[in-house]
């Protein structure tokens, strides 16, 4: 099993910013990539930016310019850098991760989710 624990969300003004972490534990995996997910009232979950263990980034038109996704390896740990943040950014933040670990003998691969963090910016 692998955990994912996210922090650093809560309430901002519209243009201001907010640093979300999440950070990965557990025994026996590797991370392939990781992402940052949310999902607003009412709305499907959506992708906002994901990082590869090579370090490419991808990232949702509608934050491109504004968020920054980043990792510590060494921590297993995930960064997304939010400014210049808009009321329609509100939403529950989940963190994913697609590791590869071993199950017994077997080396399997693997989606995490975590538990989401809520980031609100009022107008």
């Amino acid at each position: 099993q692998v955990q994912l624990v996210e922090s650093g969300g809560g309430l901002v003004q519209a243009g201001g910013s907010l640093r979300l972490s999440c950070t990965a534990s557990g025994s026996r995996f590797s991370i392939i990539a990781m992402g940052w997910y949310r999902q607003a009232p009412g709305k499907q979950r959506e992708l906002v930016a994901t990082t590869t263990s090579g370090g490419s980034t991808n990232y949702a038109d509608s934050v491109k310019g504004r968020f920054t996704i980043s990792r510590d390896n060494a921590k297993n740990t995930m960064y997304l850098q939010m400014n210049s943040l808009k009321p329609e950014d509100t939403a529950v933040y989940y963190c994913n991760a697609d590791v590869s670990q071993y199950s017994g003998e077997y080396l399997v691969r693997r989606g995490y989710w975590g538990q989401g963090t809520q980031v609100t910016v009022s107008s």
